[in-house]
């Protein structure tokens, strides 16, 4: 059940495809096997209001989130963190030769005693994503 957080500075809505930009991390999340394909989600907030280094509003930035039930080992996670953050360095690295951007992923564990899910998702999905 991992969940892909994007918060993004707003000003980057007119620079970046955010769509894109969430595609392309649930698919190289999906590509490492550490994550079950139909429990991944991706969702990209903009921050309205942020201030970054000397408040040049120009400056942009993304800070990923990748949140994952206990279980995997410390290979499997670094894994899983390389290659979103690798997905995301590529998606973003025209952007940030040309502008003053930030990025950053971390990976955290969700405790399973205070966690509570349901799903319905699995009964719309083909086979082969269960």
């Amino acid at each position: 059940m991992p969940h892909i957080v994007i918060d993004y500075s707003a000003n980057l809505d007119n620079q970046l495809d955010m769509h894109g930009l969430c595609v392309a991390l649930k698919d190289a999340a999906a590509a490492t096997g550490v994550f079950p394909a139909a429990g991944i989600r991706v969702r990209a907030h903009a921050a309205h209001h942020s201030v970054i280094a000397d408040g040049d509003p120009k400056h942009g930035f993304i800070d990923i989130v990748i949140r994952l039930a206990v279980g995997r080992t410390e290979d499997q996670k670094t894994a899983a963190t390389d290659a979103v953050f690798e997905a995301a360095k590529s998606n973003t690295a025209d952007h940030m030769a040309h502008h003053p951007f930030m990025l950053s992923v971390e990976l955290r564990e969700i405790d399973p005693n205070h966690s509570r899910k349901t799903s319905s998702i699995r009964n719309y999905l083909p086979p082969d994503m269960h």
